[in-house]
């Protein structure tokens, strides 16, 4: 009898809520990041001259609260570690002997998110703004983003000693970091690269398995 009151209860609550639309219930779920986000097709053309990127490649730690759109957010991925080579599946950013060990994690105000390059969309992790959770300093949870990166050791070779394997995961990441450096300077963003983190913590948030590694953080977000 119990489960049966229950049922019907739930049952009201249901029909007492508003009618959505296909579109209109993909909004509130992104909006409460319960979805994955399938990101626009990255622009690769135009943009800054790299010398004059170069020029103006820099470290900030200042940043405004306004959101990046989504077209920005593509370009900054693919310009970091998408594919640039789809007969092959090769990025924008090398790797030792072309492992791919180095996983994006998108820290958004809605969730957490893994930036999938095969598909170029973001999977869902976790909802809430975790942001502060990415670092110790006081600037970071002010940024519109933190991109976490993480190796998967699993993805190199299993001769390699576990200094050799963090050695080219440092190495790896530093090469992503520079691309979106470059791309920040291009697009008018402050970024800066961090590691100061509680990396138990947040390797608990993001739900890592025993064979990824937390290496480096990075900030983003609009100049204030």
């Amino acid at each position: 009898m119990k489960k049966v009151i229950i049922f019907v209860l739930l049952l009201l609550i249901v029909m007492a809520q508003p009618a959505f639309s296909g579109e209109a219930m993909d909004k509130l779920l992104l909006s409460r990041g319960l979805k994955d986000i399938k990101l626009p097709a990255p622009v690769k053309s135009g943009g800054m001259p790299l010398m004059e990127a170069f020029n103006l490649r820099s470290s900030a730690r200042e940043f405004s609260s306004k959101d990046l759109p989504e077209q920005v957010l593509s370009d900054l991925l693919w310009a970091a570690c998408g594919i640039n080579r789809p007969e092959s599946g090769k990025k924008t950013a090398p790797t030792a002997r072309n492992w791919q060990d180095t996983d994006i994690f998108v820290f958004l105000g809605s969730g957490i998110y893994l930036y999938e390059a095969g598909e170029h969309k973001l999977k869902f992790i976790r909802s809430g703004n975790h942001i502060k959770a990415t670092g110790r300093q006081d600037f970071v949870e002010k940024a519109a983003l933190s991109l976490i990166f993480v190796s998967d050791f699993s993805k190199m070779d299993k001769k390699a000693v576990r200094e050799d394997k963090m050695m080219y995961a440092g190495i790896h990441a530093g090469c992503i970091t520079q691309n979106v450096y470059l791309y920040c300077a291009s697009a008018g963003l402050n970024t800066v690269t961090r590691r100061m983190m509680d990396f138990e913590a947040l390797a608990s948030l993001m739900k890592l398995s025993a064979d990824q590694t937390i290496v480096l953080a990075q900030s983003i977000g609009y100049r204030p």
